[in-house]
């Protein structure tokens, strides 16, 4: 229960916990936060970690407050993305017949990998890089390439590019547009608008697919 009621502040106000979690462990935050995107990533049966909400909160806390290195978090996250992504990849590559199998484990349903498979096949190679900035998708796509036929060379170097763009863009985004006073004092519709924009593309595809 503790750990999902974590979750579900971690995805409403990703700001308030990392500044609490500052607060409580100091330097140890960027453990954390490493962890946090590498669990996302690396593990296909946890989908639901906060992935664009947390980078933003991340800019925002590193351009107004100062309590985090953004010439630190930026290159440690695109590394435990990759980290995250290979281990994913690996994970589909030796059990991915075995998962597919099953209608649901834990955070994960089998609805989920079908989805990211469709996507797969719509835009082949160039879903690694696309699923990137997709919630849920971003996590499973890795697993996907590693039960499919996708070539490690070919997935790696989409994988690269994909992490690269993800943490640096929206991370950015935050940074600067943190330093906007309304940004700030209504980070919670700004962190709602972020998560309704990174869905946007899987509600329009269920609509084109009815």
């Amino acid at each position: 229960m503790f750990i999902i009621d974590f979750l579900l502040n971690f995805l409403k106000d990703p700001l308030t916990v990392i500044q609490d979690l500052i607060v409580t462990y100091d330097t140890l935050i960027y453990v954390i936060l490493f962890l946090v995107v590498f669990v996302e990533t690396g593990f296909v049966i946890m989908p639901l970690l906060p992935g664009d909400s947390m980078l933003f909160a991340i800019g925002v806390i590193a351009a107004t407050t100062g309590q985090l290195n953004i010439a630190i978090v930026i290159p440690l996250l695109i590394t435990a993305a990759l980290l995250g992504d290979n281990l994913n990849y690996f994970i589909g590559k030796k059990f991915g017949s075995y998962i597919k199998e099953k209608q649901r484990i834990l955070f994960l349903k089998k609805e989920y990998i079908v989805q990211t498979e469709l996507f797969f096949e719509k835009n082949g190679v160039k879903a690694i890089i696309l699923a990137r900035f997709m919630p849920i998708i971003r996590t499973i796509a890795p697993f996907v390439a590693g039960a499919g036929s996708m070539k490690y060379k070919n997935y790696i170097i989409n994988c690269i590019i994909g992490a690269t763009l993800w943490v640096t863009s929206i991370t950015f985004l935050g940074y600067f547009l943190g330093q906007i006073s309304w940004v700030k004092h209504n980070f919670e519709k700004v962190v709602l608008a972020i998560i309704i924009l990174s869905i946007l593309p899987l509600i329009i595809k269920l609509f084109k697919k009815k």
